[in-house]
């Protein structure tokens, strides 16, 4: 059987049309899971007998007429961070190494309520706080097309059950490239949402059972295909539940639907944040086949006034204080005193988040001020233009690093090294203006690691964004599947 490139869409239907029970198709993942998890060490939390119970309650639903909705029966993995009644959620923290969820995460309810069967969850960093997936509870999760890698983060464990063949659907977050990132690294489709479209509800961080909503901080599906995103977002996005009685959620339509239709602008490289040259010649490779499709590309457009460096310095300064928020007492103290007795010049990463995890609430507002005015900029580019194309990030998967302090890591990009943090200054150019933003693997590179390309489009127009992904993936060769999923 083929059930694990077909995607959650195309499973839904066989199970719908009783081509395959729920019950064997759960099987059928909890199989590859138990075989060839072992050297990636993605789903780190496994509930297979609650799910095979409720795989058999899909099947005797569908038996009685019953439709549960659109992903009735389906088997899947969240991420680790998303609470689920009954199941650890630990954040890879060892201060919730015993946390037991009380309460069952919003975005994860909206699953459930749809028809999937959950049967594991999917390692991250501690926190969700880094760009791989690595934590002192559950370990090392690694690259299925290279295991000497990562498979990027925070939602690593994610993209690598879905490339791995262990899931058809996974729910990842956002807040830093964390859907981005490993979904570019692992060869599958993410989707960062417009922020504030689907709830955060119920993921940790915040702590347990937080109701604000973080600054910059989305849930997001991720797939093997953009179909899967679109059916996902169509069950995810809702209003939050106290908002539901007054507030309706519309998404606009695609502003089109044939790829030649879209105007097109790409931003693919940076003085500020130079672009591995494998992955430069591919997206220039993809711009010419989308003039060969008869799609009109400006590789010149930005908007007004905005350059990645202001535009990531707003943004890395707003995400520093909303991380900020969750540290212990004595850790937030001592960055106090960090902050404090740090040298006016002092522009290193472990200063500039000491800053900005202790900022003031009138140096907040400032920088949301600054944000605004981006906002504004990128809402008259979208006036002109329907999507931007650029990296993901500006390298390929890398070795694992995991030496604490951002100053101590550092990126090899063409030779020459940046600092390990700069991994954040493309996903930061929409993640930090709310804007809604797709990964797409468009090819491998000569030694067989994924490449992908960035689609960033305007705020509340995921489905713009989703269908112009979906257009381009028509005319690109899909990707073979990462070892283990053959």
């Amino acid at each position: 059987m083929d059930l694990h490139r077909i995607g959650a869409r195309a499973l839904a239907r066989r199970i719908r049309n009783k081509a395959i029970t729920a019950e064997a198709a759960l099987e059928y993942f909890i199989d590859r899971v138990e075989r060839l998890d072992g050297p990636l060490n993605a789903v780190v939390v496994r509930r297979f007998d609650l799910a095979r119970e409720r795989a058999r309650q899909a099947d005797r639903a569908l038996a009685r007429g019953e439709d549960w909705g659109p992903l009735h029966g389906v088997p899947m993995t969240v991420k680790e961070t998303y609470e689920i009644t009954g199941w650890p959620t630990t954040a890879g923290v060892e201060g919730l190494r015993h946390h037991v969820s009380e309460t069952t995460s919003r975005a994860v309810q909206r699953l459930l309520d749809a028809g999937v069967v959950i049967f594991g969850k999917t390692n991250v960093p501690a926190y969700a706080g880094d760009l791989q997936s690595y934590n002192d509870i559950y370990g090392i999760t690694n690259n299925p097309w290279n295991t000497d890698l990562t498979p990027g983060g925070s939602s690593g464990g994610a993209a690598v059950a879905l490339a791995a063949g262990f899931s058809p659907l996974e729910l990842g977050s956002d807040i830093g490239g964390s859907i981005r990132t490993p979904s570019a690294f692992c060869g599958v489709c993410g989707l960062k949402p417009s922020y504030g479209l689907i709830s955060t509800r119920g993921h940790v961080p915040g702590p347990p059972g937080a109701l604000a909503r973080r600054d910059l901080s989305v849930a997001g599906p991720m797939a093997l295909n953009v179909g899967d995103l679109e059916l996902a977002l169509e069950v995810l996005a809702a209003p939050e539940r106290e908002e539901a009685p007054a507030w309706r959620l519309e998404l606009p339509p695609s502003r089109h639907q044939d790829l030649e239709d879209f105007r097109v602008a790409a931003w693919l490289d940076d003085p500020r944040c130079p672009v591995d040259d494998t992955l430069k010649a591919a997206l220039d490779r993809l711009l010419a086949d989308l003039g060969e499709a008869g799609v009109t590309v400006d590789p010149a457009a930005r908007p007004e006034g905005v350059t990645l460096e202001d535009a990531y310095d707003v943004y890395y300064q707003l995400l520093a204080g909303t991380m900020g928020v969750g540290l212990p007492d004595d850790l937030y103290q001592r960055m106090v005193e960090s902050a404090a007795a740090a040298p006016a010049d002092d522009t290193g990463y472990q200063t500039r988040f000491a800053r900005g995890a202790t900022q003031s609430h009138a140096d907040w507002l400032r920088a949301d001020e600054r944000r605004q005015g981006l906002r504004r900029a990128w809402d008259h580019f979208f006036h002109d233009y329907d999507v931007l194309l650029c990296p993901v990030v500006q390298t390929l998967p890398f070795p694992h690093q995991h030496t604490p302090g951002p100053d101590a890591r550092v990126l090899s990009v063409n030779g020459a090294d940046q600092p390990y943090m700069d991994i954040l200054v493309w996903a930061g150019l929409a993640g930090g203006v709310y804007l809604p933003a797709a990964t797409l693997p468009i090819g491998l590179s000569a030694d067989g690691l994924p490449l992908a390309v960035q689609i960033i489009g305007p705020y509340l127009e995921d489905r713009t964004v989703l269908a112009f992904a979906a257009r381009l993936s028509e005319i690109l060769a899909p990707l073979p599947p990462a070892p283990p999923a053959a």
